[in-house]
């Protein structure tokens, strides 16, 4: 186990331009026995070669963890997640460009390493095509699981461009091979010209719920996303988040940008409440193309922060859970 802060502990914080790269400055490994009795780690997919539009986003990990925050104490949630759930870095899965077979199988065994061990994955994307390994992995002995999913599209798509395995369509795989519940899939933030009514039925005769952009709007974020936890219900899930969900404006650095989209507060909020109120077994984030350096980039930092949300609810969960059993 590595620690960034080693050099930098008479301080209390080190900068966030000097030391290691790790996201939040957690401590470094990429041993599996380290994993022992670790709640949460981080993992890296820097991938993008199945792309329909913008590459970019196998430089999104990197980005994210360079405008990563210290550890400190949400201002509204009254908890340092880093301080009640123990968590470390765990690296970047060994993908190899130009090789997608080969480096969804290195991002589900990586993924799979945490899972086995007990601690909860979330991962830093790459592009929405890691959603299968990373969903493979965290549903592995306990298939089928549910998801909540925000993005602008469904990515429930057949094919792209002719081509089967693409970032357009982990959804549509995932639930045809029995690992995703589609009775316990909702899809938030939906908007654009993107699928058709070929996907839109499929989806429909299996349960799948969709809260589109003007649902959200309509009713509200605390009221779509309490209607998408009463869908899913008791039992795992996963988490999926395409920054793509956010309206430009706030994540402008992105490959298939749709303008229209949610507000940051309203996306925070909402990870938060997802992974405070429902057994979350792995979280991810993705299409995070960097457009600037450190916290400079808007849409790594709110990458960031859409991570840090995720953690903070599942430290409010750990919290409520101790309580009860006092």
């Amino acid at each position: 186990m590595i620690d960034p802060l080693e050099r930098w502990r008479q301080y209390g914080e080190k900068p966030d331009y000097a030391g290691l790269l790790t996201y939040g400055t957690l401590p470094y490994t990429q041993d599996p026995a380290e994993l022992k009795g670790v709640d949460v780690a981080i993992v890296g997919a820097p991938t993008d070669d199945l792309v329909s539009d913008r590459p970019g986003a196998r430089f999104g990990p990197r980005a994210i963890r360079a405008a990563s925050c210290p550890p400190g104490s949400h201002l509204e949630a009254k908890v340092d997640a880093m301080a009640v759930l123990r968590m470390v870095d765990y690296g970047d899965a060994p993908v190899l460009p130009a090789d997608p077979a080969r480096t969804h199988e290195a991002i589900e065994r990586t993924v799979g390493e945490v899972v086995a061990a007990g601690a909860i994955p979330v991962v830093l994307g790459g592009d929405h095509s890691i959603a299968e390994p990373d969903i493979r992995a965290c549903a592995a002995g306990r298939a089928p699981i549910g998801l909540v999913h925000f993005d602008t599209h469904t990515d429930t798509g057949t094919e792209v461009f002719g081509v089967e395995v693409s970032h357009g369509t982990p959804m549509y795989r995932l639930v045809e091979a029995g690992v995703v519940d589609p009775r316990r899939y909702v899809q938030i933030g939906l908007r654009g010209y993107w699928p058709g009514e070929k996907e839109f039925r499929w989806q429909a005769d299996r349960g799948i719920t969709s809260f589109f952009m003007h649902d959200v709007r309509r009713l509200g974020i605390e009221e779509v996303v309490g209607g998408a936890i009463d869908v899913v219900g008791a039992g795992p899930i996963y988490l999926s988040v395409d920054v793509d969900v956010l309206d430009p404006a706030y994540a402008p650095g992105t490959g298939t940008p749709e303008p229209g989209g949610m507000e940051s507060a309203d996306l925070l909020w909402a990870c938060r409440a997802v992974a405070e109120r429902l057994e979350l077994v792995g979280a991810e984030v993705v299409e995070v193309i960097p457009t600037a350096p450190g916290s400079s980039d808007i849409t790594a930092l709110v990458a960031d922060r859409i991570v840090r949300e995720i953690l903070t609810g599942l430290a409010l969960r750990r919290g409520k859970g101790r309580a009860r059993g006092a």
